[in-house]
Parts: C-alpha cells; sequence; structure tokens
C-alpha cells in the first residue's frame, strides 16, 4: 500500500498541486488532503487509492515498495 510520504513526493516529482491531483485521478481535493494527512491512505477507500495510484503512474512516477535497502520510495521513469 502507498504511504502518504509518497504520493506527497510523487506529486512534488511531477510539480502537481493537491488540486491538480485530485482533477487528474478525479477524487475530490478534500480525499487528495486527507490521503496525504497523518491520517493516510488507509483511512480512504480502495477505488480512491487505486484512482490516486494510476494518475500518479501515468505521470511517469514508479512506487519503489519497502524492501531490506531501505523505505518505500518514488521516482520518475527514465
Amino acid at each position: 500500500m502507498l504511504t502518504s510520504g509518497q504520493i506527497r513526493a510523487a506529486r512534488a516529482l511531477l510539480d502537481w498541486s493537491q488540486q491538480q491531483l485530485a482533477d487528474e485521478s478525479g477524487v475530490s481535493l478534500a480525499t487528495v488532503r486527507r490521503i496525504e494527512s497523518e491520517r493516510g491512505p488507509e483511512r480512504s477507500t480502495v477505488p480512491n487509492r487505486d484512482a490516486i495510484q494510476r494518475a500518479l503512474e501515468k505521470g511517469g512516477i514508479i512506487f519503489m515498495p519497502k524492501n531490506s535497502d531501505g523505505g518505500a520510495g518514488v521516482r520518475l521513469k527514465r
């Protein structure tokens, strides 16, 4: 599952505002704010989380899961 930090970092890499992420994903601005807050993605619905992930991936983001080499992260496609 994505973390709120990954979503904020992905948005920063794309230079997207919260409103732009809401527009690209089809979820409300309030949903983006809630997902990026301390409450995190786990407090949102699966369809909303999936929509946000798809929008960021379409924008060029690759999500990296937490593994033995470190924490979860994001990067731009080459």
